[in-house]
């Protein structure tokens, strides 16, 4: 179930995008009852949004633009959240350029009262930032534009460039934009292809509308088809696992990023993991903590029970012995990564 949060943003979302809905229209648009839709509406105008309603069965939502726009008031939980957002954007470059956010939260710090501005200056004496240097960034105005291209339904032409750097040029109509906490993707149709796609959003070179509307008729789950995609992705070995666990418990353990799962009756799970070494593989496979049996290759398999017996030889003999204290079981050369 989504938080409310994040429903009250999806409902003003859909107010926006066209002038008049039922209450049956939105619960069903939102997977919600229509006493929830009552809920949150109330909860809109509380906050500031002119949402008129019209009476009886078949009447209707609507978004009328307001006098002015809705005071943005924000309780110290909230300021608090914001800071750490704008905080944790400037530091990673999520959004490409670091200069926005920083700026942002330079102003907002400005004016935080003293005991949100106590949190959040505990927060940075505490936390220690590890950026990636060479983590692929986006530029913001690049991101509104695919946020806008999703939201109006279009057809856009699209400047693209794969892993191997080769450009292409294709039509292509706009769904969702998803992040993962490293990238963000940009799901599609391939026009040309009539294949739903996902597009690594700082390969996009450029964009541009091409007057037609996009008619997505059927379309995927769009975070389950990145996810997909992910774990799909090229790697130089896979091994087969066999779980002895229902595939709902499985992809808990092994996110649907890093591991395809096909159930092998009620209570069993077969996934497919990729990784760059066998070693890497088998220190991923025992750092899951639960029962497997690895189905293939012999390389994984036989890597796997190596790390096994020296990990139960590390802790065989007392505390204080030749293993004692002292004793560690190497780090895995390399282990899948979401």
């Amino acid at each position: 179930m989504i938080s409310s949060s994040a429903r009250l943003l999806r409902l003003v979302s859909l107010l926006a995008a066209r002038p008049s809905w039922t209450c049956g229209e939105l619960a069903e648009r939102m997977t919600v009852t229509d006493r929830t839709v009552r809920r949150d509406i109330a909860k809109l105008r509380e906050l500031g949004y002119a949402v008129d309603s019209d009476p009886g069965p078949w009447g209707g939502y609507r978004l009328r633009p307001g006098p002015r726009t809705p005071p943005l008031v924000l309780d110290d939980e909230e300021a608090l959240a914001v800071a750490v957002a704008l905080r944790s954007s400037a530091l990673d470059g999520s959004l490409g350029s670091d200069q926005a956010a920083l700026s942002a939260l330079l102003k907002l710090r400005q004016v935080l009262p003293h005991r949100v501005a106590e949190r959040l200056a505990a927060l940075d004496a505490a936390l220690v930032h590890t950026p990636r240097p060479n983590e692929p960034q986006i530029a913001p105005d690049m991101l509104l534009e695919l946020a806008a291209a999703c939201r109006a339904g279009d057809r856009v032409r699209l400047g693209y460039r794969d892993r191997t750097g080769r450009g292409t040029v294709r039509d292509v109509d706009a769904y969702r934009l998803v992040h993962t906490g490293r990238r963000w993707y940009f799901v599609a149709r391939d026009v040309a292809r009539d294949q739903w796609r996902t597009f690594r959003a700082d390969r996009i070179d450029r964009l541009r509308p091409t007057g037609r509307p996009a008619p997505l008729t059927d379309p995927p789950d769009a975070a389950h088809l990145v996810a997909r995609a992910i774990a799909a992705r090229p790697y130089p070995l896979y091994v087969t696992i066999r779980l002895p666990l229902s595939q709902v418990e499985a992809e808990r353990l092994i996110p649907a990023t890093v591991g395809t799962h096909r159930a092998d009756g009620p209570h069993a799970t077969v996934v497919d993991v990729g990784g760059p070494a066998a070693d890497g593989l088998a220190g991923y496979l025992l750092s899951l903590a639960t029962p497997l049996r690895v189905l293939a290759p012999e390389s994984v398999r036989l890597a796997f029970v190596r790390r096994t017996r020296a990990l139960l030889a590390a802790n065989a003999a007392p505390v204080g012995g030749e293993d004692g204290p002292g004793g560690t079981v190497s780090p895995p050369e390399g282990s899948p990564t979401a």
